[in-house]
């Protein structure tokens, strides 16, 4: 049998998308469990602990810096803290714009390696020959330009959204997913992903915010476009983290 090592999942940002998180994390120790040629069984898989905390906005705190910034940052910190006494050896954080606070938090937790997910979708695009990208996510993701310094330290071209192809997106998030509103989520992300298609020819779409997937399931409107969930990337890297495997990222460097 497989060892593993506990790992943990912070989630609350929102509660479906770390939920969400727990079926992508399962099915990836699955597969791990098949390509190691082990029969998938319930005392195969590893431990794992789910924190699912309110998080204040966290595009809301990054548009006023001088007097939010810090909101979002003491509750990751003490969900964080929980997971370690619970014996988490590494930690996937569910949201992508929480993201902004990652340096902080590894660097309060150094026992601890919180996964970075910007950086494990550029190292498994740059892996998979990918050379262009387009970016959906939130305009919290897009002030901090988190993907774009991960993609460019990889070799990769990030293409951005218009602005009001971004207003879009946020419609979409907020509006849409989180008020359970599924008929426009989905109607917003396929309009915008369409049209970075159109605009820059075949390419990679990253689903930058873990509530695009969930309004994008099952869509006709994308088919045929190569859209990535870096959900179900980092979902991936967790599991190979829980059975002991070693990191393979691109240039570790702070935002």
């Amino acid at each position: 049998m497989l060892r593993s090592q506990t790992v943990g999942i912070l989630g609350g940002m929102g509660p479906a998308a770390g939920a969400d998180f727990v079926r992508l994390f399962v099915e990836a120790c699955a597969q791990h469990m098949r390509s190691r040629g082990e029969p998938v069984r319930d005392q195969g898989f590893p431990e794992h602990w789910l924190a699912q905390v309110p998080v204040p906005d966290r595009s809301g705190a990054l548009e006023s810096a001088a007097l939010g910034a810090h909101q979002p940052l003491e509750p990751m910190l003490q969900a964080l803290g929980r997971l370690a006494a619970l014996g988490s050896r590494a930690v996937a954080i569910a949201c992508n714009t929480a993201h902004a606070w990652h340096a902080t938090l590894q660097e309060r937790f150094p026992q601890i390696e919180v996964l970075h997910v910007a950086r494990e979708v550029s190292a498994h695009l740059a892996a998979e020959g990918v050379r262009d990208a387009a970016l959906m996510a939130t305009e919290g993701t897009y002030r901090v330009g988190l993907y774009e310094k991960a993609m460019a330290d990889a070799g990769l071209a990030c293409h951005l959204p218009l602005a009001d192809e971004r207003r879009l997106l946020m419609r979409g998030i907020y509006d849409g997913v989180k008020a359970g509103d599924m008929r426009l989520a989905e109607a917003c992300f396929s309009r915008v992903a369409r049209q970075l298609a159109d605009r820059h020819g075949p390419l990679a779409i990253v689903m930058g915010c873990t509530e695009i997937p969930l309004g994008l399931q099952g869509s006709a409107a994308v088919a045929g476009l190569r859209l990535v969930d870096p959900a179900r990337v980092l979902a991936s890297a967790l599991a190979i983290r829980a059975y002991g495997g070693a990191r393979n990222l691109v240039a570790h460097s702070p935002l």
